[in-house]
C-alpha cells in the first residue's frame, strides 16, 4: 500500500498494514519511493500522511477514542 507525505507529496510504501490500522500506534515504518533503488526503512508520523488522492486517513486509524468525541 502506498501513502503520500502531506508536506512534500512523496510517496511511501507501507511495510506493515496492521501498524497503519492500529489507532494506538502513532508512527509507522515505511520506505520512501524516491529514485529507482530500494530505500531504507524510515519512521513516519501517521498524522502527516494522506492517500495519494489527497484524501485524509480515516479517523479510526489515527484516534483510538474516535467514537467518544
Amino acid at each position: 500500500m502506498f501513502l503520500q507525505i502531506k508536506n512534500n507529496g512523496n510517496l511511501i510504501k507501507i511495510l506493515d498494514i496492521q501498524e497503519l490500522l492500529n489507532p494506538n500506534i502513532k508512527t509507522i515504518h515505511a520506505q520512501d519511493q524516491e529514485g529507482q533503488e530500494e530505500q531504507e526503512t524510515d519512521i513516519y508520523q501517521k498524522e502527516n500522511l494522506v492517500f495519494p488522492s489527497g484524501e485524509q486517513l480515516p479517523r479510526c486509524w489515527l484516534d483510538a477514542n474516535y467514537r467518544s468525541n
